[in-house]
C-alpha cells in the first residue's frame, strides 16, 4: 500500500512489469536517488518548473503521493504527483513524460493510475492545472473547465 510520506531511502513499492510490443514498464510509488536526479533534470526542461532544485524536489516528494513509471532498466520515464485529503479533493500536479516517450500513451497510463489509486477511491473531486493544449487529454477522464463562478487564485511568495 502506498504511503503519503516516504523518504528517499524507503523500500519502493513496485508493481509487476507491464509489457507491450514496444516497451516494458512498471508503476512505482517512490523514486531512487538516480530517478530524483532524472526528475530534477526533467523539471529544468519544462516551462512551469525550471527553477526547482534537487533539494526542493526531494522535499516535494516526501509530501506527495507519487505515481510514476519506470522502464525495465529502472529509468524514470513518466511522473505525476497528488496532494489529497483522501475524501473531498485530490489535486494532481506535474504530469510529465520524458521527451522520448511522449505520444506513447504514458500520460494516459499515469492518469488511469491516479484516478484508480487505492488511496484515492473515495475522493469526490480530482483537480489539476494544465496548458490549454492539454485540455483534450484530461477531458477524456471527465475533467472540465466549466466551474461556474469559481476563479483560480494564487498568492506568490517567491
Amino acid at each position: 500500500m502506498a504511503t503519503w510520506q516516504r523518504s528517499v531511502t524507503d523500500t519502493r513499492t513496485v508493481k509487476p512489469m507491464i509489457t507491450s510490443s514496444s516497451m516494458s514498464i512498471r508503476h512505482i510509488d517512490s523514486l531512487t536517488k538516480h530517478q530524483i536526479d532524472t526528475l530534477t533534470g526533467l523539471f529544468k526542461e519544462l516551462w512551469w518548473t525550471p527553477d526547482r532544485s534537487r533539494d526542493q524536489v526531494e522535499r516535494m516528494l516526501q509530501h506527495s503521493l507519487v505515481v510514476a513509471i519506470e522502464n525495465d532498466q529502472q529509468q524514470l520515464i513518466a511522473f505525476a504527483r497528488v496532494l489529497s485529503d483522501r475524501v473531498f479533493k485530490a489535486l494532481i500536479f506535474d504530469v510529465v513524460v520524458t521527451a522520448v516517450h511522449r505520444g506513447t500513451g504514458l500520460g494516459r497510463v499515469l492518469m488511469d493510475a491516479i484516478v484508480h489509486h487505492s488511496c484515492l477511491t473515495e475522493v469526490r473531486h480530482f483537480e489539476l492545472y494544465c496548458a490549454p493544449e492539454m485540455k483534450p487529454l484530461y477531458q477524456k477522464w471527465g475533467f472540465s473547465d466549466s466551474l461556474g463562478e469559481l476563479t483560480f487564485m494564487r498568492l506568490d511568495q517567491s
